[in-house]
């Protein structure tokens, strides 16, 4: 190494090398890898068999015990695929609350009332609680693709749940003496068959994709049952639980425009 040529733009004649530099042997890493120009020692992992969030859980806590004991000026940071998965969570979580807060601004213009709309999502926790439990049931992880289908099954139950609100109010506009009871039982009945027929659609329009059938199936196979899941429990929401709470609501709404009314006519 030493006897090895050094030639630049501006000399043509080579010189060499141990002319102006010194050689020694020294120990160093193979390979040098730098982060915001700062030096950094990284340690690989892959996963396998697990879910990548219940094993960066854990390696946060190894961080966690082995941080105390640094030196100065180091730091221990958790990064790749864990850093993205965050990301992806937390854009489609903000998605999610987006969603379900532009359908309720939505239809709060549609029906002109602030009461209608809420009647109208209370049909999602029950669709919320069927995507956890079919995903539970099947022992599939909580994914990028199960929070697709959970935006997808959000859409699907709050149309369902219109249908049966939308008419219970068309049967009090037509029957000014029938009691919000009858109303919402009505409506239950009535839309029975449209609401059902929504809900098989979807279920077995997806579940093929649910089975993983195929190579790679199992990518998309979390969109598919959490959709599944979420409708199955918000079809029962919808014919169940959503005309109690407009009978409740609507019930209340009534007692009160009457003691107003009351009210309008003791004044006067």
């Amino acid at each position: 190494m030493r006897t090895i040529g050094i030639t630049s733009p501006t000399q043509t004649q080579a010189q060499l090398l141990s002319s102006f530099a010194q050689t020694r042997r020294d120990q160093t890493d193979a390979v040098v890898s730098d982060y915001d120009i700062q030096r950094v020692v990284d340690i690989y992992a892959s996963v396998e068999g697990r879910d990548l969030g219940g094993v960066a859980t854990e390696i946060r806590k190894i961080i966690k015990e082995a941080s105390e004991n640094l030196p100065k000026g180091t730091t221990i940071e958790l990064r790749g695929q864990v850093e993205s998965m965050k990301t992806s969570f937390t854009g489609l979580g903000i998605g999610l609350a987006g969603a379900i807060l532009l359908l309720y601004l939505l239809m709060v213009v549609n029906f002109q009332s602030w009461l209608d709309p809420f009647i109208i999502i209370t049909a999602l926790p029950g669709a919320i609680s069927g995507m956890l439990w079919m995903l539970f049931v099947t022992q599939t992880t909580f994914s990028v693709p199960s929070l697709m289908g959970a935006i997808m099954c959000i859409g699907i139950a709050t149309a369902n749940s219109i249908l049966v609100v939308s008419f219970a109010n068309e049967r009090r506009e037509a029957q000014p003496d029938l009691s919000p009871r009858d109303a919402a039982i009505d409506a239950g009945v009535t839309r029975l068959r449209p609401v059902l027929m929504t809900a098989l659609a979807a279920i077995i329009g997806l579940l093929p994709l649910s089975l993983a059938l195929g190579e790679g199936g199992e990518q998309n196979a979390p969109l598919g049952r959490a959709v599944i899941g979420g409708l199955i429990l918000a079809t029962f929401t919808t014919l169940f639980f959503v005309p109690v709470v407009f009978s409740y609501f609507k019930k209340k709404q009534l007692v009160a425009e009457e003691k107003e009314a009351e009210q309008d006519r003791v004044a006067a």
